[in-house]
């Protein structure tokens, strides 16, 4: 009787550790504990006007923005190649871009029409919409376009921390997604990656859901950091609601790394003339300065981090990791 209670404690044991390795987040994986919340609020878009630049520089030096990525086909990155100079410690990656969706406010791809002819539409803009690139481009010219962004980026003087994609093109096809994972693991450069649940993968990305799931993993045993969660809805909270939804969102938030993507943007004339949506991106900006969202991170113990953090830790699990 003592032996088989023994024998059944002992099976109890190793399976509340197997349950718990199953668990494991890749926060912990990084070194942080099983219930800590840790969390990117990064900056989408930069680079694509002043405005733009204005509201994140902003956001980052002053409010709650830990990470900012760039747009290198847009017409506003001399400004931020030179502010990024003169403060050389920022978090700050590339938002490579395979869309160009505004009506009159456009830019075409860094490599060139003829270079990658699949992801540009008749005026040599890239097309609006990623239903469009997933139709006439191939990965090869997503390959070219992405390391064309990426030398354009060393060219001016910037050195990414990460890249992601904007629009979410890059996740659009596996395809594509595995250009991207293979550039990332090439020039070790991290990549949101993000290893979702299973609804929320497929609410993301649909029918590629399995076939991104896979690829995570060769992601963390390329070396990079994979992230747990990723809060994509900020865009389309309307203006007066924002600050009460971020709040909610902050309380919410679950252990392991989050991200939490906003677009911040100063009061332009230019930005208004740019989309109709400026004024959900002028919101983030001045709500990312709002002392009561310091107030509720603070209270609720979450630890604010970056890519380049993530990326020191990784490094640090070495290879023994993979």
């Amino acid at each position: 009787m003592i032996r088989h209670t023994v024998v059944a404690v002992a099976l109890i044991a190793l399976l509340g550790a197997a349950q718990a390795a199953l668990a494991e987040t890749w926060a912990q994986r990084l070194g942080w504990g099983p219930k800590d919340r840790v969390l990117i609020i990064h900056a989408d878009d930069v680079g694509m006007s002043h405005a733009t630049n204005l509201g994140a520089t902003d956001a980052y030096e002053k409010g709650v923005v830990s990470s900012m990525s760039v747009m290198m086909p847009c017409p506003w990155v001399g400004e931020i190649a030179a502010y990024l100079k003169e403060h050389p410690n920022t978090d700050a990656g590339l938002h490579l871009a395979f869309t160009s969706e505004w009506g009159l406010y456009r830019w075409g791809p860094v490599a060139g029409k003829s270079a990658v002819p699949g992801l540009a539409d008749e005026w040599g803009c890239l097309w609006h919409g990623v239903e469009q690139v997933v139709e006439h481009a191939t990965p090869d010219e997503i390959e070219t376009e992405l390391r064309a962004q990426i030398d354009r980026a060393t060219a001016f003087g910037i050195k990414p921390t990460h890249i992601d994609s904007h629009m979410g093109t890059l996740f659009a096809k596996p395809e594509f997604f595995m250009r991207y994972v293979k550039v990332g693991i090439e020039k070790q450069i991290p990549i949101l990656a993000p290893d979702l649940s299973p609804g929320r993968l497929q609410e993301e990305a649909g029918a590629q859901a399995a076939a991104l799931k896979q690829a995570i993993r060769q992601v963390w045993e390329g070396g990079l950091p994979v992230i747990d969660d990723l809060v994509t809805g900020t865009y389309d909270w309307a203006p007066e609601a924002k600050k009460a939804n971020y709040i909610k969102a902050l309380r919410g938030l679950k252990p392991g790394v989050t991200e939490m993507i906003v677009h911040c943007a100063k009061d332009t004339e230019e930005f208004h003339s740019i989309t109709s949506a400026a004024p959900r991106w002028i919101a983030d900006g001045k709500i990312m300065l709002d002392p009561e969202l310091k107030q509720v991170i603070k209270e609720e113990g979450i630890i604010l981090t970056s890519w380049r953090e993530l990326k020191a830790r990784r490094d640090a699990v070495g290879k023994s990791a993979r």
